[in-house]
Parts: structure tokens; C-alpha cells; sequence
């Protein structure tokens, strides 16, 4: 959250507030600085120029690709209010469920799987649970998809699926996750020696990304801090040796061997 625009811009607004008291010119500009801020994105479309580069990376593969296996990654479904009321509570990026379904149903020999514990602190309950009851009430029978519910970054969702199917070399398996995030997972995965093909889903801009957002303020601020998100975790996972580049490319380097089953 301490990287989030809009906790910056509200921290200048609150802080210049205060300063104002003590220390007026600093204040005013504090306060000028969260405003301004806070104007521009209401009246740029300063989330679209974020986002799209990272929505736009990876293109959507075609439809006849065969496929050996298909994963999808957790962050669709908040465990904590899951928990809570005692049934699935899907979130924003409740695309890749329903795209994992679809796709489950157009390859039924290929193998499925879900990858998604608990990343926070709120709950210790994995997000795999609550997929399993989910899909299983949208017809994909117990047995077909397998869970993954020790991981809790993008990281361990690419090293602890690796280590759970054993894929071969020379098998396509689609990576199911949100276009924003597919950058930094496919970096992961290759990192982890695995190169999947990306399948992005939950689309957040318009192909072009000049076009003046009909969102209101508040989902506006809310796409920028998904996008700086994403792009402080690309140059984190670079730096912490967990992506194979700082911005994976949707031409994938030579691949390494994969171990036989």
C-alpha cells in the first residue's frame, strides 16, 4: 500500500493539511501536489496508459493451440469473506474461473489445475478450497483438476505447480491469469523453467488507450494501483532473481530442458 498512487497523493493532502499550521508554504505545496494529482487522474486517462502496456503484452493464442494442460492461478476469490459466509466470494478477476471452465469443457483431455493458497493474513484458509467447491458446482468433476493450496506469491504458484505435474518437454499447457498480471507470471514461470503459453483474461482497458475512460474516480484510482502494482513486482521479481527479464516478451527465450514424468 506504501507504493500505491493513491496512498501518495492522499498522504500529501492529509500531511500538507496539517503542515499548514506549522509550516504554511510547505503545506500549500503538499497540498497542490495531492491535488493536482488527484485532478489528473480524474481527467487523463492516466490508468488506461498504465495498464495497457501490460494488458497488451501478451496476445490472446489461438483457439485451435493444442494443449496438454491448462492452470489457472489463485487471486479470484477473497478467502477471508469465504470463510466468513461460508460459500465462494468471487472478487475481479472472477475471469479466469470462468474462462478455466470453459476452456476445461473445449479440451477434455487436457489436464487442469488450480494454484492458489492464502496470501494474506487475514485467514490461513486456502483460496483452492473455495475454487474446488466452485468449480465443482459449475460441472468440472472432482477428479479432473488438481489443487495446489501451499503457494502464496506468483512465484511459488510457478515453482509449486512445476513440482506438482511434472510437465514434459514439447507440451503446450495454457497459463490462465488476469492480461495486467501475465507479465510478471510468465516471467516467473519461465524463471522456474517452465514456458507456458499465456491466455490472459480480465481485460481492464480499451484497445486504444487514449480513449477517455467512462469509469468513475474512484475505479480509475483503483486500476493505477493495480498498475503500479504490477510494475514495482516486475522490477521486484527481477531483482529477487524470481523472472527470467524486467519485461517478459510474448517470444519466448530458447527453453531449457523440462524433466520427464
Amino acid at each position: 500500500m506504501l507504493f500505491n498512487p493513491g496512498t501518495w497523493l492522499a498522504a500529501c493532502c492529509a500531511l500538507g493539511a496539517l503542515m499548514l499550521w506549522w509550516a504554511p508554504p510547505l503545506g500549500r505545496w503538499l497540498v497542490a501536489i495531492g491535488s493536482i494529482g488527484f485532478l489528473l487522474v480524474l481527467v487523463l486517462p492516466l490508468d488506461q496508459w498504465a495498464l495497457a502496456p501490460l494488458e497488451n503484452r501478451f496476445p490472446i493464442p489461438p483457439a485451435d493451440a493444442p494443449v496438454a494442460g491448462i492452470i489457472v492461478l489463485g487471486g479470484t476469490i477473497d478467502s477471508a469473506l469465504s470463510a466468513d459466509r461460508d460459500m465462494p466470494s468471487l472478487g475481479d478477476s472472477a475471469e479466469r474461473l470462468t474462462h478455466f471452465v470453459a476452456l476445461a469443457r473445449a479440451h477434455p483431455e487436457a489436464r487442469l489445475v488450480f494454484t492458489g493458497g492464502s496470501g494474506s493474513d487475514r485467514t490461513t484458509l486456502p483460496e483452492a478450497d473455495g475454487a474446488r467447491i466452485l468449480l465443482q458446482s459449475l460441472g468440472l468433476p472432482p477428479d479432473r483438476v488438481i489443487y495446489e493450496a501451499a503457494s502464496r506469491t506468483t512465484w511459488e504458484n510457478a515453482v509449486l505447480t512445476r513440482e506438482r505435474v511434472h510437465p514434459t518437454a514439447g507440451e503446450t499447457w495454457l497459463l490462465i491469469t488476469s492480461a495486467a498480471h501475465m507479465p510478471r507470471s510468465v516471467g516467473a514461470f519461465r524463471q522456474a523453467g517452465w514456458h507456458v503459453l499465456a491466455d490472459p483474461v480480465g481485460y481492464k482497458t480499451f484497445r486504444d488507450p487514449s480513449a477517455l475512460s467512462p469509469r468513475g474516480f474512484g475505479k480509475r484510482m483503483v486500476l493505477l494501483d493495480i498498475a503500479a502494482h504490477e510494475w514495482i513486482g516486475l522490477v521486484a521479481y527481477r531483482l529477487q532473481g524470481r523472472s527470467d527479464a524486467w519485461f517478459p516478451s510474448p517470444i519466448p527465450p530458447p527453453a531449457p530442458p523440462v524433466a520427464s514424468r
